[in-house]
């Protein structure tokens, strides 16, 4: 169980992104959205046809999610914006921390109820300013809760498969959060649900078996941990810096992962020339099934 089918991670994308990030994969489209933080982009996989796209944005994107109507809703540096893949616009929906103008949104995900997650930090990576939020569609517009704080660079968050818990990092500290997280989108109990070493907890992403994959920054490698805590084996990567890994193909089976080159030292990169680029291999358990943020109240999920 969670062994992967093959080690041996193979190139999808000779991109050598400055911060790869936030791999998300649309089931309507069968591709695979990610973002370039520093080279304020967000690219698009079509794996069948090897099609490429990408948009730059107007800020820094921290997190790109599927929306119903097949539009994206995208995370940038002071808040939630709309983009139409068809025409390159984008339209911003929500304002996020307007009285923290040196934070930014970072990674974001999406429930089987509809609802985005998303964390935002410093963009210095030195104050802890940064919180834990959720975004729910209602009739009447966008509701936003915030849920958690005190993070100089938060990652995750991930969802287990049953709803029950939500994974959020604080980077800087090398720990994983757990929370349990109710029908009506409360948390509660958090506790450190592990520790990572030589190297920073990046991104995280939860199997359908349970199992919770972690980009390590600094550490070249994929961790991973089953529901109970306890660490399987890791998976090298051809990167210094992992940022975050997605589950996709028919089977959601075909595990992509990002990387990063910033603060990579030269010798590094003489060593891994495609860090920043995007990656895949296959594994035994699949992903779970991908959720896309409604794009009408009636879309959602009741809490």
């Amino acid at each position: 169980m969670n062994t992967p089918a093959t080690q041996h991670p193979c190139c999808v994308w000779d991109i050598r992104a400055q911060l790869g990030e936030g791999p998300v994969w649309s089931t309507r489209e069968q591709a695979l959205y990610f973002v370039d933080i520093v080279g304020q982009a967000i690219h698009r996989l079509d794996p069948a046809s090897g099609a490429k796209a990408s948009w730059q944005a107007p800020a820094r994107p921290g997190f790109v999610v599927p929306v119903s109507d097949g539009t994206l809703v995208c995370g940038l540096k002071d808040g939630l914006y709309r983009l139409d893949p068809r025409t390159g616009a984008f339209e911003r929906m929500l304002a996020i921390e307007p009285e923290h103008p040196g934070n930014r949104i970072n990674d974001g995900c999406v429930d089987s109820r509809g609802r985005l997650w998303f964390g935002t930090m410093d963009d210095g990576e030195g104050t802890p300013s940064g919180a834990l939020y959720s975004v729910t569609r209602q009739a009447h517009g966008l509701d936003l809760l915030r849920h958690d704080e005190g993070y100089v660079v938060t990652n995750g968050p991930g969802i287990s498969p049953d709803g029950t818990r939500l994974y959020h990092n604080h980077s800087p500290a090398g720990v994983i959060y757990v929370f349990d997280l109710a029908a009506d989108g409360s948390l509660s109990n958090r506790r450190v649900f592990a520790r990572v070493e030589d190297g920073y907890p990046d991104g995280v992403v939860v199997d359908s078996a349970g199992t919770l994959w972690v980009g390590v920054w600094n550490g070249g490698r994929i961790e991973r941990f089953r529901p109970d805590g306890t660490r399987l084996e890791p998976i090298a990567m051809p990167a210094q810096n992992v940022t975050k890994v997605a589950f996709g193909g028919a089977d959601l089976r075909t595990l992509y992962v990002t990387t990063a080159r910033k603060n990579t030292p030269d010798d590094v990169l003489a060593r891994y020339p495609q860090a920043g680029s995007l990656f895949s291999l296959r594994v035994d358990v699949p992903g779970q099934v991908p959720h896309a943020f409604p794009a009408r109240a009636s879309d959602a999920q009741p809490g």
